[in-house]
């Protein structure tokens, strides 16, 4: 198939996502035509991970602001160490969408054999030790391999609290496979392989460049990032704008119970079923609680949202396309800068060598 019909078809994907409209290419105008053409120019589609949060502009921009500049842009660390922790926080999150994705472009870079482990979500079968052994530390399991550069591991962190805000986002708004359910199981390999084509980076593009998209802050970036690098500035800035979209659709005791609950949790999935939410619920008043339930999923067990808690929250309380990607956007960025936080940037062995220094 010729590259341009492709492209075609991957623009078309955008009808895929669900409980929203996403905007069409075609209809795209200001912040969100330049998100697109970013996205396009810089990741090679139409991503519909990110394509999703269209109908708030702000959002969207922060969502291409975090992918590009931790996972994309040029940087200290290779594309394919990053691909590896997006494709290992995806299976962790049981998010198969993403991490069939990010394994297709681990397969396209020349490791089908890790692109497989990863996919399966079994990371300990992955054969070279280094890659093992940062897909490891991308689930929490285990420190960064010996002699990972403070600049790396900086990225790694940027990319794995990227994929822990997408998998959230994505375990909503889109299905379990970026390969549309029209396409027959005997057409999917094939599919795949051309999606891996795409997806298969070239030059990286320089580092920054999406900063443009939203307004200097003057905030400071996350612990993890070096004071006034890109990274910093980039997720400082993303922060600011998914803030303000929390700010417009959740009043304050929701998001302070969120955050709350975020800080007491150990990171394990909660349980089956939903009644592990209904206690901090009881605290709010009966208005507040369906839009902080599906918030306390998503930024928790995103996996248990489904198309009822969706549809329930829009008919009860008029949210519009807007108000839910804002709604989600919000609780998943909360978990995602949580967890993020708890990574050890320490290298296996820093902590033995300054013990004995």
């Amino acid at each position: 198939m010729a590259p341009g019909l492709v492209r075609l078809a991957l623009r078309r994907t955008v009808k895929d996502v669900k409980h929203v409209e996403a905007v069409r290419p075609r209809r795209a105008r200001g912040l969100v035509r330049e998100v697109y053409r970013q996205l396009e120019r810089d990741f090679g589609m139409l991503a519909p991970p990110i394509a999703l949060h269209s109908p708030s502009p702000p959002v969207l921009a922060a969502a291409w602001l975090l992918l590009r500049e931790s996972l994309v842009a040029a940087g200290i660390s290779s594309r394919a160490d990053r691909e590896v922790v997006a494709a290992a926080v995806s299976a962790a999150n049981s998010c198969p969408y993403c991490a069939e994705v990010h394994a297709m472009a681990i397969g396209a870079l020349g490791d089908p054999a890790t692109a497989a482990a990863l996919e399966a979500g079994t990371p300990g079968e992955i054969a070279d030790p280094a890659a093992r052994r940062l897909a490891g530390w991308a689930r929490g399991a285990g420190p960064l391999p010996p002699g990972t550069p403070a600049g790396a591991a900086a990225e790694f962190t940027a990319v794995a609290t990227t994929f822990h805000y997408l998998n959230r986002v994505v375990a909503v708004f889109l299905g379990d496979s970026p390969v549309p359910g029209r396409v027959p199981a005997s057409a999917r390999g094939r599919v795949k392989a051309v999606l891996g084509r795409f997806l298969r980076p070239g030059q990286a593009p320089p580092a920054g460049l999406a900063r443009q998209l939203l307004a200097p802050t003057g905030a400071d970036g996350p612990d993890w990032a070096a004071p006034g690098s890109t990274l910093a500035d980039a997720f400082a800035r993303a922060r600011v704008a998914v803030e303000a979209a929390g700010e417009r659709v959740l009043r304050p005791g929701v998001r302070d119970l969120v955050r709350r609950e975020l800080k007491a949790w150990d990171g394990r999935p909660p349980g089956l079923g939903r009644s592990w939410a209904e206690g901090p619920l009881a605290e709010l008043p009966p208005a507040d609680r369906p839009a902080a339930r599906l918030a306390l999923l998503v930024a928790k067990a995103a996996y248990q949202v489904d198309d009822d808690l969706v549809a329930d929250l829009v008919s009860s309380d008029g949210v519009d396309d807007r108000g839910l990607i804002e709604l989600v956007s919000w609780a998943a960025h909360a978990a995602a800068e949580e967890l993020g936080s708890r990574l050890s940037l320490r290298p296996r062995g820093e902590d033995a060598s300054r013990e004995r220094g």
